[in-house]
């Protein structure tokens, strides 16, 4: 389903500014045509401030349908109209390129990402993802490090995106399995037992433009 007027987008900005990437903003769609949508100036609700955009600035954005499904594409900015209110022009996504993300059903995609795992202060390890998604991750380590399903460990994952920002994104995963592979390592199926909205957005993210590219491919 794509975007309708009226309906709420929460947007970011793909920036080489780290603090600028993490912001979010809020706008409502004033106008959908065939090629783009005419969206309000957006609002940073925590700073009360409009959102300056510039034609091709790139931007993340979402807007929940009903069930609190979350719809993620990707845009640019095309141009600017000034009638009754100034209004921002941004390209109308296809509809096979939104990503519908549920909260019991989270999108997974492929990816090695670095991961730190810690189980006490004598075991620390790093190791390597092999799938990543909004309810937990698996990873790949060595098969001597003595891990069992239902322990809790604390992690840092290591995620980069398209604009070159990278993020270290903390939580605590529960092992839910663990299965021996015939290279000697092991791999780790983990379920975020404690993760907070903001950082398990950040992984969402990263999952919607790592499947973008595997479209592009």
């Amino acid at each position: 389903m794509l975007p309708t007027v009226n309906q709420i987008l929460y947007i970011q900005v793909n920036s080489i500014d780290e603090e600028e990437a993490k912001q979010e903003h809020k706008s409502r769609i004033a106008d959908v045509n065939q090629g783009y949508i005419s969206m309000e100036v957006p609002l940073n609700e925590k700073t009360g401030r409009l959102k300056r955009l510039y034609v091709g600035d790139e931007l993340s954005a979402y807007y929940i349908t009903e069930g609190g499904v979350k719809n993620y594409f990707t845009s640019s900015v095309l141009g600017f109209s000034d009638d009754v209110i100034r209004l921002v022009m941004i390209k109308k996504p296809e509809p096979e390129t939104i990503t519908k993300v549920q909260r019991r059903n989270f999108l997974r995609v492929p990816a090695e990402l670095e991961i730190a795992v810690k189980f006490s202060e004598q075991l620390q390890f790093t190791a390597l993802t092999d799938d990543v998604g909004g309810g937990g991750i698996s990873f790949i380590c060595d098969g001597y490090i003595p891990l069992a399903a239902q322990q809790t460990v604390s992690c840092w994952l290591l995620a980069n995106y398209r604009n070159g920002q990278i993020e270290h994104i903390p939580f605590k995963g529960e092992l839910v399995r663990i299965k021996p592979l015939e290279t000697g390592k092991q791999q780790v199926m983990m379920r975020f037992a404690e993760i907070s909205d903001k950082d398990r957005q950040k992984i969402i993210r990263y999952c919607f433009e790592r499947q973008l590219e595997f479209r592009k491919r």
